[in-house]
């Protein structure tokens, strides 16, 4: 295919993706309550070969050529790292440290109790042929699973948490302090698989040396260093289009950074956003920022997600126990740890059960960690599918079971603003008051 034909197909694919990212989106929030995120996870499934591609080959193949994927990819990646740059934006850094204690142990259970599951369950998944890479020894296999199972969808429960104005409450400053401590164990473990996986200890050295120095630098220097930018928004009341470019170049510049180290550019864009100043530069990059990466780049990652996803596969007996397995080992263990770490650190049942029911859902970090693993040849398609099975399930899981053990309670009580309020169209953060339809 000719670059220009490339470019024709691109711009009909990108129409797709939008499409029937908001129809789908609209459609789970319209009759299942969810938010606009989780819709679009599942349009990027339909779009994959477990729904287009099985009904409609031939035009599935058209639609998405082989040829045309390395620019969604590039596309799927900027979108990913924005939405965490504004994740990040919104982050309540007082807040974490002030909940670092309780959250640390909340977090650290819900990583230990995945790790002993996949100790248990990943000797019986290497005996089936195909799902981990024949060159992977079990204790490389254990820990990319424990990984698996163990992230969470920080994105998804920050949003849940702003939509229901549960930011300043124990909940939603623990749940959101954990996420990210979580998110940030899960890839480090995921550098040191990659590292002993054919590619050297220099490399984990490296992955983990060099996020630990942006991390202390963002978190130590990075409100100095930036200060000057919040002050330029301030005096000229929003974000000109001179400051944007400065705020977008050193986004750009984060990622890269993390993405050459050996990490994931979703971090270089989470910690840039949690060292920007708050005030005018970060509501005005906010409502420049979001838009376009909402609607437009984030559904770009859904749906390259979606074409390595076969769900056609977990069909076969053997795989679909596998696949129930997986899903109920991770719920039990990621959401039951979490719910008793929470109680032992003092929170009552109902703030213990929201928390486990939020820290359970696994969504868009999973996605990301998962295709990692298949591009790098750690794990095969049907062990992806299966994954994905479970990040969605998961995901669709949260705001039920959410709303089930602790919003009717804190409603009663006048604690939770009305469930489906907020700015719930589109999926990002929102790092003041949440706005009430």
């Amino acid at each position: 295919m000719m670059p220009a034909q490339v470019s024709v197909i691109f711009f009909l694919e990108l129409f797709a993706i939008v499409a029937a990212a908001r129809t789908v989106g609209w459609l789970g929030k319209r009759f299942l309550g969810q938010p606009q995120v989780v819709g679009e996870m599942i349009a990027g499934v339909l779009l994959g070969p477990s729904l287009f591609g099985l009904i409609a080959p031939h035009w599935q193949a058209m639609l998405f050529p082989e040829e045309a994927k390395p620019i969604l990819y590039a596309g799927a990646q900027l979108g990913v790292g924005l939405y965490m740059f504004l994740v990040g934006l919104g982050f309540d850094r007082a807040q974490f440290r002030g909940n670092a204690r309780s959250a640390s142990a909340v977090s650290i259970s819900g990583m230990a109790a995945p790790f002993l599951v996949a100790m248990v369950i990943t000797p019986w998944l290497m005996s089936m042929p195909g799902l981990f890479s024949p060159k992977l020894s079990i204790v490389q296999a254990t820990l990319f699973m424990g990984a698996c199972i163990s992230i969470t969808a920080f994105p998804m429960l920050a949003r849940i948490i702003h939509e229901r104005g549960l930011t300043k409450s124990a909940l939603g400053t623990l749940s959101l302090s954990a996420g990210a401590i979580d998110d940030a164990g899960a890839w480090i473990v995921l550098a040191i698989v990659l590292a002993t996986f054919g590619e050297g200890s220099a490399v984990a050295v490296r992955a983990i040396g060099g996020a630990a120095a942006f991390a202390v630098l963002m978190i130590w220097a990075g409100p100095r260093l930036l200060a000057p930018l919040g002050t330029a928004a301030d005096r000229a009341g929003g974000v000109s289009q001179h400051l944007l470019s400065i705020v977008l170049a050193l986004f750009l510049l984060a990622a890269f950074l993390m993405d050459w180290v050996g990490m994931h550019a979703v971090f270089g864009g989470f910690l840039l956003g949690t060292a920007m100043p708050r005030g005018t530069l970060s509501r005005d990059l906010k409502a420049k920022l979001e838009p376009i990466t909402v609607v437009l780049l984030l559904p770009m990652f859904f749906t390259f997600s979606g074409l390595n996803t076969q769900l056609g596969l977990v069909a076969d007996p053997g795989l679909l126990l596998a696949a129930v397995a997986v899903l109920a080992a991770s719920i039990l263990a990621k959401g039951g740890a979490c719910w008793a770490a929470a109680r032992l650190t003092g929170q009552d049942n109902a703030t213990a059960l929201g928390i486990g029911a939020l820290m359970n859902a696994r969504g868009l970090m999973e996605l990301i960690i998962i295709n990692i693993g298949l591009q790098r040849g750690l794990i095969g398609p049907a062990l992806f599918s299966i994954f994905v099975l479970m990040a969605v399930v998961t995901t669709l899981m949260a705001s039920p079971l959410f709303e089930t053990v602790y919003g009717r309670k804190a409603r009663e009580r006048g604690e939770l603003g009305r469930i489906n309020g907020a700015d719930g169209e589109d999926g990002a953060v929102e790092p003041s008051a949440p706005i009430a339809r």
